[in-house]
């Protein structure tokens, strides 16, 4: 298998479980050394053993800013430097809506999904322009493109990340370091057992029910997996993307490609609720009509 990375130096937030790890062990694969940060101790502490020398877990819980910061310094430190930063931790976050508000609740979601990725561009870009350049990659979400996919802060925290992404590229592209974000769709992963406030246990559990069942929630056919966001975030790390940069990268099966009757002719749009038909019936007129 090729290393596109070979002797890079990564840190990844939210590495110990669903998107984080499938990145882990493919940026392992193609050289990496790797940094894991995240809340979770014992499943960190278990990936260092498991790549002794290669990976190095700190706790790191990306609301304090300070705790980023340390997670990288250590990744400098063990490894000799930084070359790419995937800022990826996160959760569900609050679930209020408009009229419900929840001050509190805003707040802890905005300083999990958006002031964490800004934290840590800020953290990470001294010692990228000491290698001469580098790339991150921040986690966004379909829910940051259109309605419908999560709840409101997580929603606005995540079109923040594009937008910030944007941005940032603007400042750094003089430094050679490239920013871009991955918009990942409906990912079978532990995140939503968090949502219902399930253990991790059986937030895995959930997980793998999700993969199981959710095939035919997108025009691809399949459900969507850790390991299909890992891809896209080792492509868009490598030289192989080196002209890219301040954009974002869309793996979702093609859930938002258009409404569900776009893609599925079993399912009902605008023509068939406003004739009070079924798709089948309106495909038999068309038929009927030569249409």
């Amino acid at each position: 298998m090729p290393r596109q990375l070979e002797g890079k130096v990564a840190v990844i937030t939210g590495a110990a479980s669903g998107i984080g790890l499938a990145t882990l062990e493919r940026f392992v694969e193609a050289g990496a050394r790797v940094l894991a940060a995240d809340v979770q101790a014992e499943a960190g502490q278990a990936l260092a053993a498991r790549y002794p020398g290669v990976v190095s877990f700190a706790l790191c819980d990306v609301t304090q800013p300070p705790q980023i910061k340390a997670a990288i310094e250590q990744a400098v430190v063990l490894f000799g430097g930084l070359d790419i930063l995937f800022s990826n931790a996160g959760a569900g976050g609050a679930l209020a809506g408009v009229e419900n508000f929840d001050a509190d609740g805003w707040d802890r979601t905005q300083a999990l999904l958006l002031r964490s990725v800004a934290a840590g561009a800020s953290y990470a870009v001294p010692h990228m322009r000491q290698r001469g350049g580098g790339s991150i990659i921040n986690t966004s979400s379909v829910s940051a493109l259109q309605a419908g996919y999560a709840p409101l802060a997580y929603s606005v925290a995540k079109a923040g990340v594009l937008h910030y992404t944007r941005l940032a590229a603007a400042e750094l592209s003089a430094h050679r370091i490239r920013i871009n974000a991955i918009v990942p769709g409906f990912i079978a992963t532990s995140i939503f057992g968090g949502i219902m406030n399930l253990g991790p246990e059986q937030a895995a559990l959930l997980a793998g029910q999700i993969a199981e069942r959710s095939g035919t929630a997108n025009p691809i056919g399949r459900s969507g997996l850790p390991r299909d966001i890992a891809e896209a975030a080792l492509f868009l790390v490598s030289d192989a993307a080196g002209f890219i940069t301040g954009t974002h990268l869309t793996v979702d099966g093609g859930l938002t490609i258009g409404p569900r009757h776009s893609w599925d002719p079993n399912a009902a749009g605008p023509m068939t609720d406003a004739l009070g038909l079924s798709p089948a019936e309106l495909r038999a007129l068309r038929a009927a009509r030569g249409g």
